[in-house]
């Protein structure tokens, strides 16, 4: 045998040496260190779970430390019932007696060991269904409560509208004669304070808000919508396959649902913009047939047209295209302002 050759061999005898000394450094800081959990537990690698949770039981009830007055006895109790502790933690969750057992059966792959242990460590321990869960709820919470904000909004706006005002007005006297004929002494400002809230109440009442600032609903927040959205998705379907019998292949004449929802993709509206439109306005739409494509762009090119004749004719815009004629875009003098 050459000299190269013993070098050769004595080289890699040594890092064989380094890399087992290696590994048994790294596994001493990990699960059980130089014990075998399963042996700790008194225990096979067949054991099952029920088992496992018996011979735990057993041994710790042998090994607590309150159960030792002597102060060396109690002191070497105690370490060894935090190895059973610490075996029963490893082996009682599936998964990491499952990395545990690969450790057994792969010892030579200790860095992937080290990694796995305190990768399992490190990792959070609240379940992510649990996290789903409460994101949905902050969401719906949100969601429902934003709605309200923007009804309370709307419901402002139109106690300042006097149009509005003033039929809620009519209803409010009517409501505030009874109480006004009674010998009750009120300041200017509960006065007030009271028609405001009778006035709020009659438009309440009386007004049907649609679109986005309508009166919110439970069945509108995420939670409610993720439980029926079941439901949801098979009426959609028995939609869908409704409409493309009766008017695809039977060819029946459409109906008011129908012919609205046809308008709402014309104009590209949502339910909650399209529902919010007045119904002088929608019965117009009826009456011009927008649910045939053809009149449809037929309608908004007059439509658009009468809008640009109005802008024309409109005293800001008219200053507006005389300042860019004049002065060209990107362009500011001092003179200008």
């Amino acid at each position: 045998m050459t000299t190269s050759i013993k070098c050769l061999l004595l080289l890699t005898l040594t890092w064989k040496v380094a890399e087992v000394s290696s590994a048994d450094h790294l596994l001493e800081g990990i699960y059980c260190g130089k014990e075998n959990c399963y042996d700790v537990l008194g225990l096979t690698r067949e054991a099952t779970k029920s088992e496992i949770g018996k011979a735990y039981r057993s041994l710790a009830k042998k090994y607590h430390p309150d159960l030792h007055r002597d102060p060396d006895a109690k002191l070497e109790a105690g370490e060894k019932f935090k190895e059973i502790a610490t075996a029963y933690e490893i082996l009682r969750d599936e998964e990491e007696r499952s990395d545990y057992d690969y450790m057994l059966d792969n010892p030579q792959e200790y860095y992937a060991h080290y990694y796995r242990y305190y990768r399992r460590r490190m990792a959070p321990k609240v379940d992510v269904r649990i996290v789903i869960a409460v994101t949905i709820t902050i969401i719906s919470l949100i969601q429902y409560f934003s709605g309200w904000s923007k009804y309370d909004t709307a419901i402002k706006y139109f106690m300042t509208v006097p149009k509005y005002r003033n039929k809620a007005l009519e209803i409010a006297k009517a409501e505030t004669k009874e109480v006004s004929s009674k010998k009750t002494k009120k300041s200017k400002a509960e006065q007030k304070e009271e028609m405001d809230r009778i006035i709020r109440r009659v438009i309440e009442e009386k007004m049907d808000i649609k679109g986005a600032y309508a009166r919110p609903e439970v069945t509108d927040i995420l939670w409610v919508q993720l439980i029926i959205l079941p439901y949801t998705i098979s009426y959609y379907i028995y939609w869908y396959l409704r409409w493309f019998w009766k008017f695809t292949l039977m060819k029946q004449p459409y109906g008011d649902e129908e012919k609205f929802y046809l308008i709402r993709k014309n104009l590209n509206l949502g339910e909650h913009q399209f529902n919010a439109v007045e119904d002088e306005e929608k019965q117009e739409y009826l009456d011009e047939e927008l649910w045939i494509k053809e009149n449809f762009k037929v309608w908004k090119e007059i439509k658009d047209e009468e809008a640009k004749k109005a802008l024309a004719e409109n005293n800001k815009y008219k200053q507006y295209r005389r300042y860019m004629k004049q002065h060209g875009t990107g362009r500011m003098t001092f003179d200008d302002s």
